[in-house]
């Protein structure tokens, strides 16, 4: 089966056929600094890993692109005497990254922070100008703004006619032939930093946001290139508005739309704008890393996520199940079961499909029940079989052993087991004195805690329950 990804433009599941076979190329929208991620904004990263990983799980290299928008309205105005726009900007990445690597999202093969391409970015303003499809500001401000009505496929991201559409808010409206049109270059404004502006043929200033991910994805990927990824909230103004400026300037730009869906909290849009945001530290803090993945990449992309209690519960529970299973296998099935696994059909034809991990899930949780039921019956080659294909599935899904890549894991399990083990030799120990009322209390104690011992003649383990 090919894979097939719902290409947002067409508004339909499209076969994908990379413009390279032998090398995806994908971009996708990256932060804006002007304070750390929430929740939401780690889910749409990892929507984009995940499907990072399918592309390249056989082999295929994938060239992986995630801007950094470091010069924005946002972070100018969040900047302060005693931390400047670039200062800022710098922290918060640093926060957006740290919060990715917990997670196990895999680092871009590039990372171009806006600031580093502005060069990039006049050239094509420059392009825009020359076709007619561009004009400076006739007020001497030093705005350029694309004409929106100069190109007629304007609108064909969303489905929406220029006459439907609100008047763009990216800039002051000054010297504007239409109130849709948007800023492709901003001319300096009294009061800025000057740190903030850069020489221009139309007069000192920065780019618009718009052009940023434009001359960006251009830069590291060429004038056509395979996927562009983002959020739907990011659909329109920035993706209609990035898509109208790049074919218009001749470029062939994104093939295939892939947007991932909403994280919301009581049906509501999740956002720093709304103040109904939950900050990625936050959960980090009270929620291993690994569940925060799972549960994160529990629903299907394109769908909204209403986060709950339940969620991280339910995600605890069904990595644990995951994980006693492999524990028992590796204790009582004698054999490497690390050996490369090929994938099962049914989970390769979810993935196939439009990326469907809640299916691809289900069949990992479908392995794990029929390799538990051949421990109990001693069948051991189909146990091996059984753990080797979950641990290749979890693998592809980077949620197996180590696949957040953080420590903090290991350090909480690697103390629990200390404490674990500790009870299980007083209850040995008990048991070797025939004080059967204490050897029950320790039994009892842990069995408390939700864990689970194992007696066997190789001796005592134990399990978290689940």
């Amino acid at each position: 089966m090919t894979l097939r990804l719902y290409d947002t433009r067409a508004q339909l599941l499209r076969d994908f056929v990379p413009l390279d076979p032998e090398n995806v190329t994908m971009y996708v929208c990256g932060p804006t600094v002007q304070s750390g991620p929430h929740i939401g904004h780690v889910r749409a990263a990892l929507s984009f890993d995940l499907l990072r990983r399918w592309l390249s799980h056989d082999g295929t290299r994938v060239t992986f692109v995630r801007n950094v928008t470091d010069i924005d309205d946002k972070v100018l105005a969040n900047a302060t005497d005693a931390e400047p726009w670039w200062a800022l900007a710098y922290r918060m990445e640093q926060e957006f990254t740290s919060a990715y690597s917990a997670i196990g999202i895999l680092p871009p093969t590039y990372e171009p922070r806006a600031t580093a391409s502005v060069p990039q970015m006049q050239e094509l303003i420059s392009t825009l100008i020359e076709r007619g499809h561009a004009y400076p500001a006739p007020d001497g401000s030093g705005d350029v703004y694309f004409d929106v009505r100069s190109w007629a496929e304007y609108g064909s991201l969303t489905n929406q006619s220029v006459d439907a559409m609100e008047a763009a808010a990216d800039a002051d409206p000054r010297g504007k032939r239409n109130p849709q049109d948007f800023a492709l270059w901003k001319g300096a404004k009294p009061g800025e930093p000057a740190d903030a502006t850069w020489a221009s043929p139309w007069g000192p200033g920065r780019p618009g946001w718009h052009i940023e991910c434009s001359a960006m994805s251009r830069r590291y990927l060429g004038d056509a290139f395979d996927i562009h990824g983002g959020g739907l909230d990011l659909r329109f103004p920035h993706h209609e508005n990035e898509l109208a400026q790049s074919t218009a300037a001749g470029l062939g730009f994104a093939q295939y739309w892939v947007h991932n869906g909403l994280v919301t909290v009581g049906g509501q849009k999740m956002s720093k704008s709304l103040g109904n945001f939950t900050l990625a530290s936050d959960v980090l803090k009270t929620h291993e890393p690994l569940v925060v993945r799972y549960a994160l990449a529990a629903a299907h992309y394109r769908s909204s996520l209403d986060l709950t209690d339940a969620s991280w519960a339910e995600a605890e529970a069904a990595l644990g199940r995951i994980e006693t299973f492999l524990q028992r296998a590796r204790r009582h099935a004698p054999g490497d079961l690390d050996a490369a696994a090929q994938l099962p059909a049914a989970f390769v034809a979810a993935m196939d499909d439009d990326l469907g991990v809640p299916q691809a899930l289900a069949v990992v949780h479908e392995t794990v029940r029929a390799g538990n039921s051949a421990l109990d019956a001693g069948q051991t080659d189909a146990v091996l079989d059984a753990a080797r294909s979950v641990l290749a599935m979890t693998d592809v899904l980077g949620l197996g052993p180590g696949g957040t890549g953080s420590g903090g894991e290991g350090a909480t399990a690697s103390a629990l087991d200390a404490l674990v083990q500790t009870m299980i030799t007083q209850r040995a120990q008990a048991r070797a004195d025939k004080d059967w009322a204490a050897a029950d209390r320790i039994r009892d104690a842990i069995a408390a805690a939700g864990i689970t011992l194992e007696d066997s003649p190789a001796g005592t383990h134990w399990s978290i329950d689940g």
